[in-house]
């Protein structure tokens, strides 16, 4: 019938070449990656001679078992985890404050700040830690006449040499992340809200550093997570943390490498559970700036057991 078409007579495509053969499916030959095989090959057997070396060493793997959970070994622990904590909410709150003075057009406390931070980035934390303990050779007594007077020994105890050492060292480090995240702030930003009448605190408070947020978190997070393994070196200011409550079972026991085992397993703990709170910290403060956000580890754990292989194309 005219003005009628079967499937046999359709329009051929535009592109279509008279009495050329049909295209033919292209057929995909994966590369092999040998270096990737010899390699994981390699690594496993590297891993196996270890796991092996470490079996028939001379370790009492029944004592790292037996004093994980030991009284003593968990006050440690929490002393560690305390003065950490402490340490690092000081040298965060020292970081805001000496970033904010770094970024001042007022050039004595720039300088001060600058000051601050160089000298206390430019000494070793030992050092730092032992001239706190040992403040009391210089200033027998603390007079702050009215308002306080006391002996140092009494006020420079071990608990508040290891603060000080270390937080005050960590408020050097924080002034820089933090003066960089400010920085990072458009400053169109601070335009905009000085034109609609804030001042030049509430613009730090309310506009900058939420923005800045996301560019402080990271490293804060990381600072953290060093400050629990540095925290081992207030064992000097004769502060009993971790590794010198296992140090002192271990010097009583004779089982020195085992007490030290035990020590490491529960450093392995803690930065384990603060790296997962990081990530969830992270991840907050990153809204708005990506499109999507990263997935959790329960999500890519889920997706995985969900995700149904489709079919080959014929």
């Amino acid at each position: 019938m005219a003005g009628t078409t079967t499937g046999t007579n359709a329009p051929a495509p535009r592109d279509a070449v008279p009495g050329a053969l049909p295209y033919e499916a292209i057929r995909a030959v994966p590369v092999r990656h040998w270096g990737r095989w010899v390699s994981a090959v390699v690594v496993l057997a590297l891993l196996g001679w270890l796991g092996y070396a470490f079996s028939q060493g001379n370790v009492l793997w029944s004592t790292v078992g037996n004093r994980i959970f030991d009284h003593t070994v968990l006050q440690g622990t929490w002393h560690t985890l305390l003065i950490s904590v402490c340490s690092m909410a000081l040298g965060l709150v020292l970081g805001v404050v000496l970033a904010v003075m770094r970024l001042s057009k007022n050039p004595v406390t720039s300088a001060v700040s600058w000051l601050y931070i160089w000298f206390f980035r430019g000494t070793p934390v030992y050092v730092q830690l032992l001239m706190w303990f040992n403040l009391s050779l210089i200033f027998p007594v603390i007079n702050l006449m009215p308002l306080y007077k006391n002996n140092t020994v009494a006020v420079i105890t071990p608990f508040v040499a290891a603060l000080l050492g270390l937080g005050l060292n960590e408020g050097a480090y924080m002034a820089e992340i933090v003066r960089a995240g400010i920085q990072s702030v458009d400053e169109g930003q601070t335009e905009a809200a000085h034109a609609l009448g804030l001042t030049g605190g509430q613009t730090m408070r309310r506009i900058v550093l939420p923005q800045a947020m996301r560019v402080i978190i990271p490293p804060t997070g990381n600072e953290f997570i060093n400050m629990l393994k540095t925290s081992s070196l207030v064992s000097v200011v004769q502060y009993t943390e971790l590794l010198r409550a296992t140090s002192n079972i271990g010097s009583d026991t004779t089982a020195v490498m085992e007490m030290l085992f035990v020590a490491s397993v529960w450093y392995l703990v803690l930065t384990s559970v603060f790296s997962v709170g990081q990530f969830y910290v992270e991840r907050h403060y990153a809204r708005g700036s990506q499109r999507s956000l990263p997935a959790t580890p329960w999500q890519k754990v889920r997706s995985a057991l969900t995700t149904v292989r489709r079919p080959k194309a014929a």
